[in-house]
């Protein structure tokens, strides 16, 4: 496969994005770490040839990611490894390498990292706080209602389609994560919040957004951005004083399931998680607060 740098990065972003099904900013951070890889290999990104990249080896990528470490946390060095790993990947399948110098690398080493999770009573207190006397009002409480109740994506939320929302038989249909599909019960509260949200949602700016579930007042669909800031302004008048997200929501979901005994395998399915290992983090903030509760009256403590 010959060609520039420019036409690597090009043909490798459409592997990642069609090939891996990776979600728009996977594939940009990806491409991202590779570009910046590229650049340092050959002083500016042009230069690199198909010569230089069959020449890295382990010790390369090691000093590079050494370079590096200087004020960038262990998870954003473990992210641009895994960057180069996927890269030299597919390198193997284009018939480019034999080997991948990735491999022979340390993994940074994470500690568990446990997510800001909300009380159930915080949770109600925020949804309960936001004024529904307004149109947006509405449309916001139905998002906190079902970013909690269902345990949502943020991206899956912007992405929700009125055509998946089966009100009737109390269940949402999501497309997460390398467009894999899945099914999520949707509890009474989530569903009266949308059917309210619908009675009033405003005219879709294009016939193209007519399906978006939740749209801003120019009748376009919500960014990230736009419920990020919608979740932080609610919670600040809730006056819950945490560092929250619109994925608070989601790990609050998964926690307050898991402590009121969900099987596991239950809500790896729910959250769309590839892996249980992934979901079993939930298990570890459940054990921190009866761990941190205990010590606070041991006798000894």
């Amino acid at each position: 496969m010959a060609g520039s740098e420019e036409g690597l990065l090009k043909f490798y972003r459409y592997y990642l994005r069609v090939e891996r099904k990776m979600s728009p900013n996977t594939v940009s951070s990806y491409c991202a770490d590779v570009a910046s890889f590229l650049a340092d290999l050959g002083g500016d990104v042009a230069s690199v040839m198909m010569k230089d990249l069959r020449a890295v080896d382990s010790d390369g990528v090691a000093a590079y990611l050494s370079s590096r470490a200087d004020g960038v946390s262990k998870r954003s060095q473990a992210r641009t490894l895994s960057s180069l790993r996927s890269f030299f990947d597919w390198l193997i399948l284009e018939g480019e390498r034999a080997d991948n110098p990735c491999d022979a690398v340390d993994h940074p080493k994470l500690g568990k990292y446990l997510p800001e999770v909300l009380s159930v009573e915080e949770v109600t207190s925020i949804i309960e706080g936001v004024d529904t006397r307004t149109w947006n009002g509405v449309r916001d409480r139905a998002i906190l209602e079902i970013l909690y109740g269902c345990g949502l994506r943020v991206s899956e939320l912007c992405e929700l389609r009125i055509s998946n929302v089966y009100t009737s038989e109390n269940f949402v249909r999501i497309i997460g994560k390398g467009n894999k599909e899945r099914l999520v019960p949707m509890g009474g509260a989530a569903v009266d919040a949308f059917l309210e949200w619908l009675a009033m949602r405003p005219e879709p700016a294009a016939p193209a957004f007519d399906d978006y579930a939740f749209l801003n007042r120019f009748g376009k669909p919500l960014s990230r951005v736009s419920v990020f800031n919608m979740v932080k302004s609610a919670a600040m008048h809730a006056g819950v004083n945490k560092e929250i997200s619109p994925h608070t929501f989601r790990h609050s979901f998964a926690t307050h399931l898991i402590e009121n005994g969900a099987d596991l395998r239950v809500v790896q399915e729910m959250l769309g998680h590839e892996s249980i290992l992934t979901t079993e983090i939930y298990t570890h903030i459940d054990s921190a607060t009866w761990q941190k509760a205990i010590l606070e009256h041991h006798p000894r403590g």
